[in-house]
């Protein structure tokens, strides 16, 4: 057996070429960033600033920014009534909201489509009693227009821009929730 000189098999191996062993493994995917939610009671509004002010289950009060739009509806909402912000953590200080829900103001999951755009609400079928593990059923759809209603009868719901998809990962329950932005 002949051996290849060390300068021409560095060159070679520089290049790519004959070193089929040397492939580098496939990047893993880029998780989602994960969905979390902030339950409490609404204190109030400041329409100047765009914020809806809540307190915590756990006593903290703190203040969500969004659209003109779910700040109008909010502001129909009297002041004390029990409240979920969801939203996604996007980096370690930067948090974006999804949605803000009014937990038993309609008798089924009624989502209100106030990003501005056609959104797509997937649902699937919560997975014993979490919508965090992947959906092993169907998931169905439908296109909500903006300023549109649509009504969720699964456990687990999530919301794209239209042309896109997403993973349901948030747990529906009886009540309003007026979506701020939806995500991929």
């Amino acid at each position: 057996m002949r051996r290849m000189p060390e300068g021409l098999a560095a060159l070679l191996l520089g290049l790519g070429l004959g070193a089929p062993f040397l492939t580098a493994e496939p990047s893993p995917p880029v998780p989602a960033p994960a969905h979390k939610s902030v339950r409490g009671k609404l204190q109030g509004i400041d329409k100047g600033a765009g914020a809806v002010n809540m307190t915590t289950d756990d006593g903290k009060s703190v203040a969500w920014q969004f659209s003109p739009a779910v700040v109008a509806e909010v502001a129909k909402v009297p002041a004390g009534a029990p409240m979920i912000v969801i939203y996604r953590q996007t980096a370690s200080n930067e948090k974006r909201v999804t949605a803000v829900a009014f937990p038993g103001t309609a008798s089924k999951p009624t989502y209100v489509n106030l990003t501005g755009e056609r959104v797509v609400l997937r649902r699937a079928a919560m997975v014993g009693d979490s919508c965090s593990n992947p959906v092993s059923g169907p998931a169905s759809e439908s296109v909500v227009p903006a300023g549109g209603r649509a009504e969720v009868q699964d456990g687990c719901w999530c919301c794209a821009p239209y042309g896109n998809t997403c993973t349901p990962g948030n747990k529906s329950g009886r009540g309003t929730a007026y979506l701020e932005r939806c995500f991929e």
